[in-house]
């Protein structure tokens, strides 16, 4: 008889059982950093499963603790954020492949920096951006559990948040670099056009901060919610644009210097 036993590949294998060891020969720091994280807080949905059955147990027989309701949307949302920020990194997110599936390894590249550059990294900065504004008002508030008997300090949990979203956002930035390396170069200039609107938002932000601050301390009178009404604050988005595209331009010309020794 023939040996129609079918040879697995080490990939094949390693795709069921960690993801994240796929293609670790082409992981950066960033790329381990995030699965290694991944991999510790994945411990987290064991410890809620635990929690979920506890409190039912606890509810049926009518000693309902409202500190463990906290303690679940505590664990859950940590959780869910970190698995966000390792999908990212190890491409183990849910998606539709129908076409994908069969396009060649540059043109697959192309799409997933288009995808991360021109749509992820610039909803990811947006919620490191609201969620700082966020965690800021609960800490500035004290903010506790709505139950008495719940788990206070809740600005902790809302810290955590902004700090996963830009955990995120360096993976995010790492996937990038990985699949620009398929087809071209990495340089300055190729990940500011690949990430154009991911850097012009983040630029646009950084300026908007820093005016903001310099008239806060050389205006010891302005009213802080005033701030943002100066008519400077109507050019910040033009200037982060500017300051891009000099920087394109800068990168462009020290690529084709360097290119020429």
């Amino acid at each position: 008889m023939s040996d129609t036993t079918q040879e697995i590949s080490v990939d094949e294998v390693l795709a069921i059982n960690d993801p994240g060891d796929i293609g670790r020969e082409h992981h950066t720091k960033i790329d381990r950093f995030m699965i290694n994280v991944g991999n510790v807080v994945s411990w987290a949905f064991p410890l809620l499963m635990v929690a979920i059955v506890a409190q039912v147990i606890l509810r049926a027989n009518g000693m309902n603790q409202a500190w463990l309701d906290d303690f679940q949307w505590w664990v859950y949302g940590v959780a869910m954020l970190t698995a966000f920020g390792y999908a990212i990194t190890t491409n183990s997110h849910v998606r539709v492949d129908i076409l994908h599936q069969n396009y060649s390894p540059e043109k697959k590249a192309r799409i997933e920096c288009v995808a991360i550059g021109w749509f992820l990294l610039p909803f990811i900065i947006l919620m490191a951006d609201v969620m700082i504004h966020y965690a800021w008002a609960s800490i500035e508030s004290g903010e506790g559990s709505s139950s008495p008997n719940g788990l206070h300090r809740l600005y902790i949990l809302k810290t955590l948040m902004p700090i996963l979203f830009i955990v995120s956002g360096f993976a995010a930035i790492a996937v990038l670099r990985r699949n620009m390396r398929v087809f071209t170069e990495v340089t300055l200039a190729s990940q500011l056009l690949w990430a154009f609107p991911a850097a012009v938002f983040w630029m646009w932000r950084v300026v908007h901060y820093l005016l903001y601050w310099f008239v806060y301390f050389t205006n010891p009178d302005i009213v802080a919610r005033r701030i943002t009404r100066e008519p400077i604050f109507d050019w910040t988005l033009t200037v982060a644009v500017i300051i891009i595209v000099a920087l394109i331009i800068f990168g462009l010309v020290t690529s084709r210097r360097k290119g020429t020794v």
